[in-house]
């Protein structure tokens, strides 16, 4: 039998010239004859096979340099976690690798539409595709450790009887699967994220959006001269026929336009309204590479109000509202009118770093900078104290707050 260590990966080829990638998860001592748990690389999935599988098949060890047979990332699961959460909550025997196995399915799921997502979209998001991948991977694992940590603070009533069960405790370990639960949506909600990548406007988020936006500008711009180009042509010649600025496809297509009924009092084959909304979209590009740059080279500073803290998050592209104590109803009813939204992932409330979030977060009534005591003003006070101090060297108590006359 192959020698393999747990974790260790490797190809196996069959008699018929099948080949597949597998990791191997480890041995199951009440397995039986499959006692062997692989996990298929290529197929993604679990099987499990009895020892003679491996002498039966051309064996290859894979480096454990060589990433090219997982696209994805996996990280790690807390197996002992998982199996004190089973006990404390059922008393099934807990299948070994299950939490690994369902977290690695899960990973498989969000790998799938990554791979599909890419191939409708343009290569130069790929990138970003992968990194939304990898952090799904990366937070659904924590999710989970955290989830089977939670389970096994307080046993179910059924394993451990309702006589002094410690319902106190128990109520604490409902609200932070409450929590967890609220994270584990928000961590789903990056699959979103994967599949509307590429597909829409560019997100500030992205990390080469200044890049895409003078792409974008760019070809409107060269749009913007030809279309201007055509119209000079046609007031020459009163043809398009001839035109540099088009490829004879495009004047037909032109022409055909033109001779529609639609086309109306029209003296120019681009009117004057297209070129206007177009230079209104090159005009607000335009203003958003100027913000984008102005944030990358000077960020915008957080301020602190009375109960908490506004924070510019760059790494995240967030401003967030991170609070003292939990806000009142009305509050966060205010927040949510804002453009504001909780985030328990970051324990926040939070909405996309904007010039508009600065403002509307300045405008809030409690979100307002905390009174700072002018500096000439402590100045003055300590000084009046320390005559006051040389004066009566010998008396227990601080002298009254001096009035207004009294500061000269």
């Amino acid at each position: 039998m192959v020698d393999f260590d747990i974790g260790e990966r490797f190809t196996a080829t069959d008699k018929l010239g099948n080949k597949f990638a597998y990791e191997l998860m480890g041995i199951d001592p009440n397995g039986g004859d499959r006692a062997i748990i692989l996990y298929n690389l290529d197929q993604r999935g679990e099987t499990r096979v009895e020892p003679e599988w491996l002498n039966q098949r051309k064996i290859k060890r894979i480096p454990a340099d060589d990433r090219s047979k997982m696209s994805v990332k996996y990280y790690d699961i807390d197996e002992t976690a998982a199996r004190r959460a089973k006990e404390a909550n059922s008393y099934n025997t807990y299948p070994p690798l299950r939490a690994t196995i369902d977290y690695r399915a899960s990973v498989d799921k969000a790998a799938e539409i990554a791979e599909q997502q890419k191939a409708r979209v343009d290569p130069m998001y790929h990138e970003r595709i992968d990194k939304l991948l990898d952090t799904y991977a990366r937070k659904l694992a924590e999710n989970m450790n955290k989830s089977n940590e939670i389970d096994a603070r307080v046993p179910s009533v059924m394993i451990a009887g309702p006589a002094n069960f410690p319902n106190a405790k128990k109520e604490k370990q409902n609200a932070a699967r409450a929590r967890n639960l609220e994270d584990w949506r928000h961590i789903q909600g990056l699959l979103d994220k994967i599949q509307s990548t590429g597909r829409g406007g560019i997100s500030a988020d992205d990390p080469a959006a200044i890049d895409k936006l003078k792409a974008q500008l760019k070809s409107l711009e060269d749009g913007h001269l030809t279309r201007k180009a055509v119209n000079a042509y046609y007031r020459k010649y009163n043809t398009l026929d001839g035109c540099p600025h088009l490829s004879e496809e495009n004047i037909r297509k032109l022409q055909a336009s033109m001779s529609n009924p639609s086309w109306g009092r029209q003296t120019q084959p681009f009117p004057a309204w297209a070129l206007s909304n177009n230079n209104a979209n090159m005009k607000r590009i335009r203003d958003r590479i100027a913000e984008l740059e102005r944030r990358a080279e000077k960020p915008p500073a957080g301020w602190a109000f009375d109960g908490g803290e506004v924070v510019v998050n760059t790494d995240e592209n967030r401003l967030q509202v991170l609070f003292d104590e939990k806000p009142d109803d009305a509050m966060r009813q205010e927040l949510k009118r804002s453009g504001f939204r909780w985030a328990p992932s970051q324990g926040a409330w939070q909405r996309q770093l904007t010039d508009n979030a600065l403002y509307a977060a300045k405008r809030i009534n409690f979100l307002q900078p905390a009174e700072k005591v002018p500096e000439k003003s402590i100045k003055e006070t300590l000084a009046y104290y320390s005559q006051q101090i040389a004066k009566n060297p010998a008396s227990p108590s601080a002298p009254s707050k001096p009035s207004h006359g009294e500061r000269g």
